[in-house]
């Protein structure tokens, strides 16, 4: 009797663990992708078809909204997001913030607080999120910020890690010390769609 009843707890278990899991919707016609940040997804640098959300729409065939700007910190971007999200067709955002906070000797903890704000509203909205690390832009070179990985398992997220490291490391692909090129976008948006795939959004 005792293995009836540890057998029926471990099914418990599992089933309420399996409800956990982030199920991902998949995209269809008529959906939108809203690639939110700043001038890394604006695509400084580069031509406005050069920006990895162009370069993306391209690869997978979906309406890609490229909703990034220069200069912008996470604490204005989360000003901002409310509105984009008000659009219906929007099912899935890829989220890509913290260069300039960075930059601007902001408190990283407060930029995981607005990351996690702007998951947050998306989710309100039944829309999807891919985070993607920006790595931490110092004069020793680019180094990981655990907050991301940490933030993508709290939230249940996936995370797009060490692409912005990699492409930054590269002179070949880059525009400047910060900004990647026209090639190192299209590296961006092939990994990104990659991982579309991966997540069963494609």
């Amino acid at each position: 009797m005792k293995y009836v009843i540890a057998a029926a707890l471990l099914l418990i278990l599992f089933t309420f663990f399996q409800g956990k899991e982030p199920k991902m919707q998949k995209l269809k016609s008529g959906d939108t992708i809203l690639a939110f940040g700043d001038s890394l997804t604006y695509g400084f640098g580069a031509s406005p078809n050069e920006s990895y959300p162009a370069q993306l729409q391209k690869f997978s065939g979906v309406h890609v909204i490229n909703a990034g700007i220069n200069g912008e910190s996470s604490s204005e971007g989360l000003q901002r997001l409310p509105s984009l999200l008000d659009d219906p067709s929007v099912k899935l955002m890829i989220l890509c913030f913290g260069g300039n906070d960075i930059l601007q000797k902001k408190p990283m903890d407060q930029l995981k607080v607005n990351l996690r704000a702007m998951i947050s509203m998306a989710r309100a909205k039944g829309v999807d999120v891919l985070l993607v690390s920006v790595p931490n832009l110092s004069l020793f070179g680019l180094s990981p910020l655990d907050l991301y990985k940490e933030l993508s398992k709290e939230e249940g997220v996936p995370l797009v890690s060490g692409l912005l490291a990699e492409v930054l490391g590269n002179p070949a692909l880059k525009s400047d010390q910060i900004h990647p090129n026209a090639k190192g976008y299209k590296k961006m948006a092939r990994r990104i769609h990659e991982v579309l795939r991966e997540q069963g959004w494609l």
